[in-house]
């Protein structure tokens, strides 16, 4: 399965680069991820749970990062035991690239399964690889949305409607920022 893409993030390539080695951030946006602990230099441990289809499973991952260009660039590459479910394999290169108003993040994803998760067939697995590297980099780009300034912030959802736009228009402030920023 190959996935490629790019998403428009409203902070400098630097901010964007520490939170993507950042293992807090990461187990924060990876959809179903239970743990995640290491470092961008000897690589990361984490612990997914994910629904493939019918098939419950629980992965063992290592996640290792190469060809590391700071602030720019990076290949990261991760496998994951899911035992008698299977096996997942995949390989992503990010680019990074400041542009007026933010950072436009490149990325080209290569999956591969196997086990009895492969037995689910292409079409399943494909679409399910898809909406989870479509949810990480869509949870990862919110992760930088910031309040307008003068904005109320409402956690219960009275002046806000079901995108997150407040009743005035502005985005309400997102965990990244209120834990971060």
């Amino acid at each position: 399965m190959q996935l490629d893409g790019q998403r428009t993030i409203e902070a400098r390539p630097i901010e964007v680069w520490e939170a993507l080695i950042d293992p807090n951030v990461l187990q924060k946006c990876i959809p179903g991820c239970k743990s995640m602990e290491g470092d961008p230099e000897s690589g990361f441990e984490a612990v997914l749970v994910q629904k493939v289809g019918p098939v419950n499973a629980k992965f063992n991952c290592r996640i290792e990062l190469a060809e590391i260009v700071p602030g720019k660039s990076c290949t990261i590459t991760g496998q994951g035991k899911g035992g008698p479910a299977g096996f997942a394999k995949g390989v992503a290169k990010i680019a990074l690239e400041e542009f007026e108003g933010g950072t436009r993040l490149a990325y080209s994803v290569e999956a591969r399964v196997g086990g009895k998760i492969a037995q689910l067939g292409s079409r399943i697995i494909d679409g399910f690889a898809k909406k989870l590297a479509n949810a990480f980099f869509q949870n990862f780009q919110e992760s930088f949305e910031i309040q307008q300034p003068g904005q109320l912030e409402d956690h219960a959802g009275g002046n806000s409607d079901e995108d997150g736009d407040s009743a005035e228009g502005g985005k309400k402030k997102t965990w990244f920022k209120k834990m971060w920023g």
